[in-house]
């Protein structure tokens, strides 16, 4: 088992350096690479899905990204302590027909004393959008790390 600082107890700083090298990862969209910030047995729920294990987190992303394409992510702190943080975020892409989505969800993380998420709980909401009404284009510009996003 590989460490991922920072570690928990989390203070602000922390917590969205953790946030923002999830959301770098996430914009890969490289399963195995996102897989490895998580524990051997991690638990998942993300929408009304029930994930367990880095094998599963793999299958279940290369299937996402399969037909979430051009997929972009932007997360944001929303609260912290101990060894949980709390997120939202938005992300967009386009389905096989070039039907645009922008997705609004809340996540909710446990780790590892070794930095590792051991629980992750999603709850996401979708919205179909224009093109034209598109404001994620690729990963978040270094200059803009940390800076909110609007909400709608």
């Amino acid at each position: 088992m590989t460490a991922r600082p920072p570690f928990p107890p989390f203070d602000e700083q922390t917590a969205r350096q953790k946030i923002q090298a999830a959301e770098d990862a996430w914009n890969t969209r490289d399963p195995e690479r996102v897989s490895l910030a998580y524990t051997e047995d991690s638990v998942w729920r993300n929408r009304d899905r029930f994930v367990t294990g880095r094998d599963q987190i793999v299958a279940f992303l290369r299937d996402k990204w399969s037909r979430e394409l051009d997929y972009a992510l932007r997360k944001e702190l929303w609260s912290f302590t101990g060894d949980r943080i709390a997120v939202r975020y938005q992300y967009e892409c386009h389905d096989a027909s070039g039907q645009w989505w922008r997705s609004y969800g809340n996540e909710l993380w446990e780790f590892t004393d070794e930095g590792l998420m051991r629980r992750r709980e999603a709850s996401i909401n979708d919205l179909r959008i224009d093109e034209s009404e598109r404001r994620i284009f690729g990963p978040r510009p270094e200059a803009e790390h940390g800076v909110p996003f609007p909400l709608q």
